[in-house]
C-alpha cells in the first residue's frame, strides 16, 4: 500500500470520527433544547451537518445515539469538573461547598446551555427505555460518587456522626440540581435555579455546623 493510499485511509478514518463527534455534540444541544422524544434523526443530522447515511454509519438508531450521548456527556462534564478550582481546597468541606458554588456559576446563558442532558433524557425515558435510563443513571451516580468522596472526608474531619450517609447526601445534591433545572424550565428563569442552589449551600453548611455568613436581603 502506497503512502498516498495510507494518507487517504487515515483521512477517511479521521472524517468518520469527526462526523461521530459532530453528531454527539449536536445531540447535546438539540436534546437539551427539544427533549429526547421530540428530537428526530433529521434534527440531529441538521445540527451536526451530516447526512443520514453518516448518522446510521455510527449509530444503529436514535436510542443507540442517546446512550452514546449520555456517555459522551459524562466524559465531557467529567473533564470540566476535574479541572474546576474547588479541588484546590485543603479542607474537604470547602471542596463540597466549592463544588456547589461552581455548579451555581454554570447557570449562565440560555436554559439549554446549562441544563443537564441526562437529567432531561431520563425524565422522558425512565419507564419506556431501560437502556437510556441506565446510561443516564450511570452518568448521574458516577458524578455523585466524586462528590461523595469529599463529603466522606468532611464527615471525618468535622467529627460528626450524622444519621445520613455520604452517599445519600451526594445524591441529594444531584436531586436539588436536577430539580433546580426543572424549576428554571418551568418558570423560564435561571435565577430561580440559582436560588435553589443557594438553599443547598446553606443546608450543607448547617449539616456540618459551620457558621454561615450573613446574607443581605434581596
Amino acid at each position: 500500500m502506497g503512502v498516498l493510499e495510507q494518507e487517504k485511509i487515515a483521512m477517511q478514518v479521521t472524517q468518520k470520527h469527526s462526523a461521530k463527534d459532530k453528531i454527539l455534540e449536536g445531540a447535546l444541544s438539540v436534546i437539551r433544547t427539544k427533549g429526547y422524544a421530540a428530537t428526530t434523526v433529521d434534527d440531529l443530522c441538521a445540527a451536526a451537518g451530516v447526512t443520514k447515511g453518516a448518522f446510521f454509519h455510527h449509530f444503529k438508531s436514535k436510542e443507540d445515539l442517546a446512550v452514546a450521548a449520555a456517555d459522551h456527556w459524562s466524559e465531557m462534564t467529567g473533564n470540566l469538573f476535574a479541572q474546576a478550582p474547588y479541588h484546590r481546597h485543603a479542607d474537604p468541606l470547602d471542596r463540597v461547598i466549592g463544588y456547589i458554588d461552581f455548579r451555581k456559576s454554570l447557570l449562565t446563558g440560555e436554559l439549554p446551555e446549562f441544563t443537564c442532558l441526562v437529567g432531561t433524557m431520563v425524565q422522558e425515558t425512565y419507564d419506556s427505555n431501560p437502556a437510556i435510563r441506565d446510561a443516564c443513571a450511570h452518568s448521574i451516580t458516577s458524578h455523585a460518587a466524586k462528590v461523595e468522596a469529599d463529603i466522606r472526608e468532611a464527615i471525618a474531619k468535622y467529627r460528626i456522626s450524622p444519621p445520613w450517609t455520604a452517599a445519600s447526601l451526594a445524591l441529594y445534591t444531584q436531586a436539588v440540581l436536577q430539580g433546580a433545572f426543572i424549576i428554571a424550565k418551568a418558570k423560564d428563569n435561571p435565577k430561580d435555579a440559582a436560588a435553589c442552589v443557594d438553599h443547598l449551600r446553606r443546608y450543607v453548611e448547617q449539616l456540618f455546623n459551620r457558621p454561615q455568613k450573613k446574607e443581605k436581603a434581596r
